[in-house]
């Protein structure tokens, strides 16, 4: 369900809730609230703000990058899964680490057998 955003169509006049601005979780379907829950004054639903981050990668990130594709590409998986698995322990970069183990499996590194002794 989606969360909207009131405030009071005269913030001067409301009260502690609806001058700051409050959220509300409704249905898509609902009508939009028309008074404060609190102070029962006129209210207005207002346009939410977006936060989001843009992240631009680094020139050091994308040449990695670049480069384990061109690995991809060539067929050497174990150099681009181990320029993965080393850049991702330095960036502790999830994704890295899950191609890295991808392309171990491609270049024929099996990760699921038991390999340990067993007395």
């Amino acid at each position: 369900m989606p969360i909207y955003e009131y405030q009071a169509t005269v913030p001067s006049k409301g009260c502690s809730v609806c001058c700051k601005g409050f959220e509300c979780i409704q249905g898509i379907d609902e009508d939009p609230l028309a008074h404060c829950p609190s102070c029962g004054r006129p209210i207005k639903r207002i346009i939410s703000r977006c936060h989001a981050a843009v992240i631009d990668p680094s020139p050091e990130h994308s040449k990695t990058e670049q480069r384990i594709a061109e690995y991809e590409k060539a067929g050497l998986y174990s150099h681009a899964a181990e320029l993965a698995d080393t850049y991702s322990h330095k960036t502790k970069d999830k994704l890295l680490k899950e191609r890295a183990l991808e392309n171990y499996k491609k270049a024929g590194y099996n990760f699921d057998s038991d390999t340990s002794d067993e007395s």
